[in-house]
């Protein structure tokens, strides 16, 4: 070793004191050397990180003043609700209109892209968030906790709003929350993460826009003179696309991409089969609400992507848990948990009843991927599966509500029990608990109506003629209560045919001369009469013993418009039928009719009178099967309205309109409004006092107009004259 390779080895450099930014020791430097450094940001910087909101942004009022008032109080939020509906848009619209109340900075980390970097995760985006602050790279450290902590240090001095978009856990949220006096948190998520209420986070969940909402945001985008100029096309737009934010901008802009008009682009739309298709921009980044809605599908597990394709086939407007382990074969325990987890990612909604239900696009988009995916025949196996499970509980409402009604139907084959079972079963029935069984058998069906149509018509669609004809006769319960005349028309014209084409003349007897009743109150006797015909001929040539009386009963009433003597003479035959096969209620109901048709004869008022007296007791005496007391409430409350109608026609007006206020409030408690508006009207005869008469004729307009039966315009021509 030579004296200089000596000296170089003698060479040392010491460094003390505290060193801020780079430093490096060298011992011989032979050459020249280049620095390149990015300088990192000063701290006490103050970060501008989140976008700009959309230029067209509207509505979304109510959210917006509600994340007002969760700043004024320190509190952070998370943004949830289905995809597309605008969760991130409204965060930038707020933020940007907010900066003001944050003076050290906005922070935004868009966790979406964070997972598309491979290794991005939490430390990555506490990382930035330090960066943003202006700390230094080399201490920023490493490891969740530390990360966590240095960020905790670097914002306890400042007053910051941090913005994270889509967020999947509730960690995320935890470990980015400032500490800053009067700093906050603000994220969105695709899933509720409700275990954040416990770190008095709030959950603000966004909902679709009104009509009123979805037309501000449809002139915003294709200008206000084009939705003022067809707002009849402009309003079918929004209700295609069911109120989704996402939806209404696509919209929007196919109108201007392919120069279409409103009307144009509705019509598209009205197809159920092209409309997710439709609401797609093409180019080469396609935008589309069904590649939305695909990425929120794509992360559910495989039971839970099943049943969601599942409630795609489901027939139906809403649903419950039960239906859907129906549909689905699954214990209802285990449907519950799946439908909780497709409610977590909002693709199902939960309404406050409890009962669940899909937007319409979101329908569509199950039933694309269900085509997509499953074999050819799911679709049918789950219509089987739900239309048995509907016509069980519909035929235990029907029982409920009257054990003792004239049906063709086998009860055993419905409900899958022996005869001596059946009675148990509808004992321990949904509706049986309560101490108003029967009006709570109404209730459900009423709520049920939309699901239970829908149901019919989907069995008739796949050929289930058997279970279909049978839905039709036990629905007929609801509609004697509550008149819906345009469903009760549908459901027995459904019914008759499915009948039909089932080989059942009887069935299709009872659903034809049924299906006379809606069609004289909307007017359309003469098929109603062609009807009653064909079903006397299938009746009569059926062999069952009550059936031609109860035929009869109906052509009774068809007669009764026309000639009161003729109707009188058919109640007759229906009361020697039903007498000789030992049917008391159906004998009861003839002589009903009977007095009904004396009384609109004029002339025999006294015998009407008599008659409806006696068969008002006879209606609340009548004796069930099983020997116990089964009066039919529905039917005394409608013979005592008749028999108010009969004193008033024999002058006692002072007793006729006690009578009828009695029946008016029976009828009501029997949910039978179509009969307590017919007694409203024949009360209106006999009161003076003008106020109480148009009080009462509102209260019939009203019942007559929830039912769209035609007598609700005479009505209303009557109060305004």
């Amino acid at each position: 070793m030579d004296d200089a390779e000596a000296s170089v080895m003698r060479v040392g450099n010491t460094m003390s004191g505290t060193v801020h930014g780079t430093s490096m020791q060298v011992g011989s430097v032979h050459g020249g050397i280049a620095f390149h450094y990015a300088a990192a940001p000063a701290v006490g910087t103050r970060p501008d990180q989140v976008p700009k909101p959309p230029r067209r942004f509207v509505n979304r009022r109510a959210d917006l003043a509600r994340l007002d008032g969760l700043r004024a109080e320190g509190a952070s939020a998370v943004l949830n609700g289905m995809p597309g509906i605008g969760k991130t848009s409204t965060l930038y619209r707020w933020a940007h209109d907010n900066q003001q109340h944050f003076p050290d900075g906005q922070l935004f980390v868009d966790f979406a892209k964070l997972r598309s970097t491979a290794g991005a995760d939490l430390s990555e985006a506490l990382a930035m968030c330090l960066r943003a602050l202006g700390v230094p790279e080399e201490r920023i450290g490493s490891g969740t906790a530390e990360l966590e902590s240095a960020f905790r240090s670097e914002s306890a001095k400042r007053r910051l709003l941090v913005v994270l978009d889509e967020v999947t856990e509730p960690g995320h949220v935890r470990s980015l929350t400032p500490k800053g006096e009067g700093s906050i948190v603000l994220a969105t998520s695709k899933r509720r993460l409700g275990e954040l209420v416990l770190d008095d986070v709030e959950l603000v969940e966004l909902d679709v826009f009104d009509p009123a909402a979805a037309m501000e945001l449809l002139g915003e985008l294709c200008g206000r003179a084009a939705v003022d100029a067809d707002p009849r096309s402009a309003e079918r737009l929004a209700e295609l696309c069911g109120g989704l934010p996402i939806a209404l901008r696509i919209a929007a802009a196919r109108l201007h991409s392919d120069r279409l008009t409103l009307a144009q682009l509705a019509d598209e739309l009205a197809d159920e089969r092209r409309r997710l298709g439709r609401l797609t921009v093409q180019g080469a980044d396609a935008t589309g609400v069904s590649a939305t809605l695909h990425l929120a599908y794509r992360d559910q597990s495989e039971p839970a992507a099943r049943l969601y394709r599942v409630l795609g086939d489901l027939p139906g407007v809403s649903f419950d848990s039960g239906v859907v382990a129906a549909a689905a074969a699954l214990d209802t325990a285990a449907g519950t948990r799946l439908l909780a987890d497709l409610v977590d990612a909002h693709l199902v909604h939960r309404a406050d009843d409890g009962r669940y239900q899909l937007h319409s696009l979101v329908r569509l988009h199950a039933q694309e991927t269900a085509r997509e995916t499953d074999p050819p025949e799911t679709e049918r196996q789950v219509v089987q599966r739900v239309t048995t499970h509907y016509l069980a509980l519909t035929t235990l409402a029907d029982l409920t509500v009257r054990a003792d009604r004239l049906r063709i139907l086998e009860l055993d084959e419905v409900l899958h029990q022996s005869a001596d079972r059946i009675d148990a079963m509808v004992r321990s029935s949904p509706f049986a608990a309560s101490e108003a069984p029967g009006r709570d058998a109404i209730g459900w069906l009423e709520a049920e109506r939309p699901n239970l149509m829908a149901v019919l018509r989907a069995a008739v669609r796949f050929g289930f003629d058997r279970q279909a004809w049978q839905l039709a006769e036990v629905l007929t319960v609801l509609f004697l209560h509550h008149r819906h005349l345009a469903d009760w028309r549908e459901s027995l014209a459904l019914g008759a045919d499915a009948a039909h084409r089932d080989h059942q003349p009887a069935a299709e007897a009872r659903l034809r001369s049924m299906l006379s009743r809606p069609l004289m109150d909307l007017r359309q006797d003469d098929r109603a009469l062609a009807e009653l015909e064909t079903a006397i001929v299938l009746a009569d040539g059926s062999g069952h013993p009550v059936l031609p009386g109860s035929v009869r009963e109906l052509l009774g009433r068809y007669w009764d418009r026309r000639n009161p003597q003729r109707a009188a003479a058919v109640y007759r035959e229906s009361l020697e039928i039903n007498e000789r096969a030992g049917e008391a209620r159906g004998a009861a109901l003839a002589r009903y009719f009977l007095g009904r048709a004396l009384l609109v004869a004029a002339e025999g008022a006294d015998e009407a009178e008599r008659q409806l007296r006696a068969v008002y007791e006879e209606f609340l005496g009548l004796i069930g099967k099983d020997g116990a007391p089964a009066p039919d409430r529905r039917m005394a409350a409608r013979a005592l309205a008749d028999l108010g109608r009969a004193q008033a026609l024999c002058g006692a007006e002072r007793e006729a309109r006690a009578t009828l206020g009695r029946a008016i409030e029976e009828l009501e408690e029997q949910q039978a409004f179509h009969y307590e508006a017919e007694a409203l009207e024949a009360l209106v005869e006999l009161l003076e006092d003008g106020g109480e008469r148009r009080r009462l004729l509102e209260r019939a307009l009203a019942i007559y107009r929830k039912s769209g039966n035609p007598r609700a315009a005479e009505i209303q021509a009557r109060l305004a004259g």
